[in-house]
């Protein structure tokens, strides 16, 4: 498939030109220095000692820090959902930047996994250097007690040793429980684990204060290789010594050394500081409960929760964090809002598969026998239900759908959370909107699943066809499981049933259409569903098979 320069750079120019000023900062960073301890004089000494394991060492400590600092910001989330909100980012393509911050948080996690390996390799070597070279001539440069030191006991008698070794440990927990495998299957692994991030910070300011490498303070007075008094260099005649000490090579002081200052605060503080601001910010916003109003039992395992949160105010698109405690106090997950606010209803609504340990016991809490055989029509249960804190609601891609004068929304399965709140925004009143066409593609594996939206989509079907607009929403519903297959039978359902369809869509029979009706036009596309969906419209939003039409890909991604 032939690639489209314009389509590439409308998907992929923005997050390739921050990825290339990312990769040109920790360049410069790593060789500035890099030649600060191969040639600067105040290091001389250090550098004969250690070698190369000293600039390497210290130039990938230089980029662990830019990175250490980089990685929370993606995390703020409701500095990023302040950002898309206001005027602050009036750009579409800067708010699209903003779709990327996860991606960014986990290119700067393996940055600072790879720089680690590093940076441990290096000062495993400078260790060793420290014990074989030790300098008699110079005994306050020496970490090394003696001549010949066991480096393992180096190692274990220093605070950056010591700290090192728990940094190392510390990541390697963090950095194997992000894995996809282990956060697919035991979340709670990957939630505790990651949660060391303020354990780490914590020792990484300690590792700095060793003071273990020392550079010289007055190399003016002791110029690097000088000569003392009655010290000749055996590679000199006593001529050449002479002219030395006349041309001022000769020492007039003993050389003094001096710890490197901590430096690791000032990248992090900031970054952590904001952090942390956000974090205690959330909680304040998040420490009241919410009152559930309603919980609805769908067909193939799905629970549809309403609840009522005082002040709560959110747009179509985004997501929230559920917290509840009589599951777990630590564990918080997100789920898009499915029902916004509005001034004629002020129930919130989520809709959550119950997939995994934390959904189950969630739902064993609200419902009171989970697994009766469910209606295909909801059935409200009423009880006592469990303390709940939401926090939120926080950005998403999704809500750009209205910016675009023509969107493409595809979901997979439950994926269809984001767009359902769309639907929703549209069903209230859809001319306040730049959005003058949409199409909406939804994909299922059971045909139960269409009775999770069944009425909003007929519902909002019957109101286009009243304002003369039945064009305003392409549906179309593709099953893929056809064992046992039956058609949507309910009257009130009518208008699904002639818009559903077996098997897959054909994407590139769809994108040609979409782009033969609406040529010279950006068309917003947006996924919410499995990869291999994602996959293949982001690679056909980048062909060229569609003159004149751009489309740009929006992937739902929670950070």
């Amino acid at each position: 498939m032939a690639l489209s320069v314009r389509s590439w750079v409308a998907n992929e120019g923005g997050k390739h030109l921050v990825l290339v000023l990312w990769l040109g900062a920790n360049t410069l960073l790593f060789m500035r220095t890099f030649l600060l301890y191969y040639c600067g004089q105040q290091y001389h000494y250090l550098h004969q000692m250690l070698g190369l394991g000293l600039c390497i060492s210290r130039a990938s400590a230089s980029v662990l820090n830019l990175n250490c600092s980089l990685v929370l910001l993606p995390m703020c989330r409701s500095l990023l959902t302040y950002l898309r909100g206001t005027h602050t980012v009036t750009s579409r393509k800067a708010r699209r930047l903003l779709d990327k911050s996860k991606t960014f948080h986990v290119t700067c996690g393996v940055a600072i996994c790879v720089f680690s390996v590093v940076h441990v390799s290096a000062h495993l070597v400078n260790v060793v250097n420290f014990s074989v070279r030790y300098s008699e001539e110079f005994p306050s440069l020496n970490v090394a007690r003696y001549s010949g030191e066991d480096p393992r006991l180096i190692i274990l008698t220093t605070v950056p040793g010591i700290t090192g070794i728990l940094l190392v440990l510390i990541l390697f927990l963090m950095f194997t429980a992000s894995s996809y495998c282990i956060r697919v299957s035991n979340y709670e692994i990957f939630w505790y684990t990651h949660n060391l991030f303020i354990v780490f910070y914590i020792i990484l300011i300690v590792h700095v204060v060793g003071g273990a490498l020392k550079y010289q303070t007055n190399f003016e007075a002791h110029p690097p290789g000088c000569l003392r008094a009655n010290q000749t260099n055996p590679d000199k005649t006593e001529e050449e010594s002479g002219q030395a000490e006349g041309d001022g090579w000769s020492c007039r002081e003993e050389a003094r050394f001096q710890p490197n200052s901590p430096e690791t605060w000032l990248w992090v503080s900031g970054p952590l500081c904001l952090y942390c601001a956000e974090r205690l910010y959330r909680y304040i916003r998040s420490n009241s409960p919410v009152t559930i109003v309603a919980v609805v039992r769908h067909p193939c395992d799905v629970i549809e929760l309403r609840m009522l949160k005082k002040d709560f105010k959110a747009q179509p698109g985004q997501y929230i964090v559920l917290n509840c405690p009589s599951v777990s106090s630590f564990e918080n997950h997100p789920f898009t809002l499915t029902a916004c606010p509005t001034e004629k209803k002020e129930t919130l609504g989520i809709h959550l598969r119950v997939v995994g340990d934390w959904t189950e016991r969630f739902t064993d809490l609200l419902l009171r026998d989970p697994g009766a055989e469910s209606e295909i029509l909801p059935m409200v249960q009423q009880r006592r239900y469990p303390k709940l804190y939401v926090d939120g609601p926080f950005g998403s891609s999704s809500q750009e759908v209205f910016n675009y004068e023509v969107s493409l929304c595809v979901a997979g399965g439950i994926g269809v959370t984001p767009f359902a709140c769309v639907l929703h925004a549209l069903l209230d009143g859809w001319r306040h909107f730049r959005l003058r066409r949409l199409y909406f593609v939804w994909v299922c594996r059971e045909l139960q699943s269409f009775y999770w939206f069944a009425e909003l989509l007929c519902a909002l079907h019957h109101k286009l066809w009243k304002e003369n607009r039945p064009d305003y929403l392409n549906l179309q519903l593709f099953v893929s499981q056809t064992d046992g297959l039956q058609n949507i039978s309910e009257e009130r359902y009518r208008p699904l049933s002639s818009r559903l369809m077996i098997g897959r869509p054909r994407w590139k029979l769809l994108f040609e259409e979409i782009g033969r009706t609406n040529k010279h036009k950006r068309v917003g596309v947006f996924c919410c569903g499995p990869k291999g969906i994602s996959r293949t419209l982001h690679r056909l939003c980048n062909s060229d098979r569609y003159s004149g039409t751009t489309f740009e890909f929006n992937k739902e991604s929670f950070s």
